[in-house]
């Protein structure tokens, strides 16, 4: 008999193993079998766990380019097993210099169109991420790395879902010409070939990403900006570049969970599990209503902070040394009403944030991982492709919050631009045994916990943690997402104690998430790694 959880979940499995999949000297989890694979061949070639990076975030540039690739953002997470020492390296990038946030709110009379397009676009940073992976920690050429997603691009490969006509429609005319046929967008299992793509990566595995930053790709992106009224200059596109910061982290329950420092709002993903972790969690079972709602009062705490205190670093650095403090935990866990929902009342206003991301994983034979959240925003970004290239350019901007001017997540020209993305490392003994991340805009660092919560008090392994009903605070709403698979009682119970329950839409559900698990011997040596991949989204994850 499945537990409860599974059973439940059923809806959501799409097709998904029961359990994780398993390896003995590597593994790739990521939303595309063919990124996955480009990865699994990189560590079978020798390479280690940051050439496999590199591999799959290239080639899901090919295979998701809805989602991410070379004029997106993003954020990495990762753990170099010869030194000992977990990174994390932001890609979100910096507002362009020139930017007005002015024009994003009344009274500009085309305020909410410039919420979209050219005027939300910061410049492009994953490339120099990539590089920044290969030339600190790896050992295979450069060039090598894009072998497979190339192939993918020149080749073409077969789509496993369509792509949305409503959105087909409203791309430019030469974009509209590779991914559709007589107006009509390409269905599932159509091939699609994006020559263009496979010339542009070409350039990067032979150049490096400068030519995307000062050579023949950045004279053909400022040539589409300047018509489209970009605030992004030749100096922006130049400068923009992914910064190394050390890591975050808190003890829960044995395991210290680390992640991604500000400008990222990954410290309330932290603040979940602090809260959590003052309640036995796993005493009042993974089923009870006792458990949901304080998960839904945590994560709205969660959410207020990310309100209130997210920031620059360098102008207004949250107070970690609180926010993240065992005491700060006990004071706000004593708050919460066991009975009864505490009404929401933002300290700002909230901005919304897409699902159109994705993040992948990968561990290496010597036990170095990678945790690693990619986006280009919405879905094919601002919808400005530079003719030739097949790069999908950014809308990172349209996750700001614009009113009131001058909030924490406001558009202010120069400063680094903020970022929801939570990819965690779990380590035990001083040793990685978990990692996993997610997309999903603003639930990511919702999301994240819940996993984890999953794993560590529930017992769950990493496949059937994903598949779990989750829920999520939407703030711009104030209301309570739950996922169609959380049972009946559970949603009842939520209501009664008077949190706004709205059932998440189907499909999709709440979050894209992958992850996996390393075991270790006695000798400081791993010896198994088990992967899964989040059935909500698809992909695939492989060992070896």
């Amino acid at each position: 008999m499945k537990p409860w959880w599974l059973l439940m979940a059923g809806a959501a499995m799409c097709g998904a193993a029961d359990g994780p999949a398993a390896g003995r000297s590597g593994m790739v989890s990521s939303s595309h079998p063919l990124a996955t694979d480009a990865g699994i061949e990189i560590l079978k070639q020798g390479g280690n766990a940051f050439d496999a990076a590199v591999a799959v975030a290239a080639a899901l540039n090919v295979v998701d380019p809805m989602s991410c690739g070379a004029g997106g953002f993003g954020l990495i997470l990762v753990y170099d097993a010869k030194s000992g020492r977990v990174r994390a390296l932001n890609a979100s990038g910096r507002i362009p210099k020139s930017a007005d946030p002015r024009v994003f709110r009344p009274p500009a009379p085309d305020y909410l169109e410039n919420r979209r397009g050219a005027k939300v676009m910061i410049p492009p940073v994953n490339a120099r991420a990539w590089k920044e992976l290969s030339a600190g920690y790896g050992v295979l050429p450069w060039a090598s790395l894009f072998r497979r997603a190339i192939q993918a691009a020149e080749e073409g490969f077969l789509l496993a879902a369509p792509i949305p006509q409503d959105v087909y429609g409203k791309l430019p005319a030469h974009a509209r010409a590779i991914y559709g046929r007589n107006g009509k967008a390409l269905g599932k299992g159509e091939r699609l070939v994006e020559k263009d793509l496979g010339r542009s990566l070409r350039l990067i595995a032979e150049q490096g990403p400068e030519v995307l930053h000062t050579g023949e790709l950045a004279r053909r992106i400022l040539d589409e900006l300047r018509k489209h009224g970009s605030f992004i200059t030749a100096e922006d596109l130049r400068e923009s570049r992914p910064e190394w910061w050390d890591a975050i982290s808190i003890e829960y329950r044995g395991f210290r969970i680390a992640t991604a420092p500000p400008p990222a709002t990954s410290f309330t993903g932290l603040m979940r599990l602090g809260l959590m972790s003052q309640w036995n969690v796993a005493g009042f079972g993974a089923g009870s209503i006792e458990f949901w709602h304080r998960l839904a009062e945590v994560t709205k705490i969660g959410e207020w902070n990310r309100l209130r205190h997210a920031g620059d670093p360098a102008v207004s650095p949250p107070p970690l040394e609180l926010l993240l403090s065992p005491r700060h935990f006990a004071r706000e866990a004593a708050r919460i009403d066991p009975r009864r929902a505490r009404p929401f009342v933002p300290p700002a206003a909230g901005g919304g944030e897409g699902s159109d991301t994705t993040h992948f994983v990968v561990a290496d034979r010597w036990g170095s991982v990678v945790s690693a959240t990619q986006t280009i925003g919405n879905l094919f970004g601002s919808r400005i492709m530079p003719p030739g290239t097949g790069i999908w350019l950014n809308d990172s901007l349209f996750y700001s919050t614009f009113e009131p001017a001058g909030n924490p997540m406001d558009v202010h020209p120069g400063r680094r631009k903020l970022i929801s993305n939570t990819p965690v490392i779990a380590f035990r003994d001083g040793k990685p045994v978990m990692a996993l991340g997610a997309a999903g805009g603003h639930t990511i660092p919702q999301t994240v916990p819940e996993v984890l919560i999953n794993m560590i008090d529930f017992g769950m392994d990493i496949q059937r943690a994903l598949a779990a009903p989750r829920i999520a605070f939407l703030s711009d709403r104030n209301v309570l997402q739950v996922e169609p698979a959380l049972p009946e009682a559970v949603r009842r119970g939520l209501q009664s104690r008077g949190h706004p329950v709205e059932i998440a839409p189907a499909p999709g559900g709440i979050g894209r998430l992958h992850g996996l698990t390393l075991v270790w011997d006695r000798e400081g040596q791993p010896v198994r790694f088990e992967g899964g991949f989040d059935p909500r989204g698809g992909g695939e994850a492989k060992g070896y």
